[in-house]
């Protein structure tokens, strides 16, 4: 599988699952990707940034909420 098709996947229901996360990692460290797989891999991160993407591993990290609790 490609890291782009796994962006076009995330970036269409707007989630990244652990799986997924994992595929691209280890199609990044294999060194088997190319300037469009690159590209997507940066357009996967902006979506995650702007919050139109979910991401599995960050949402199973207990975190404090930033607002309402002291």
């Amino acid at each position: 599988m490609l890291i782009r098709e796994v962006v076009q996947q995330a970036i269409a229901v707007g989630y990244l699952s652990w799986q997924a996360e994992n595929e691209m990692q280890e199609i990044l460290s294999s060194a088997k990707c190319d300037l469009e797989d690159l590209n997507a891999f940066m357009s996967l991160q902006l979506a995650a940034m702007a919050g139109r993407v979910r991401q599995e591993s960050l949402e199973s990290i207990n975190l404090p909420k930033v607002y309402g609790e002291s």
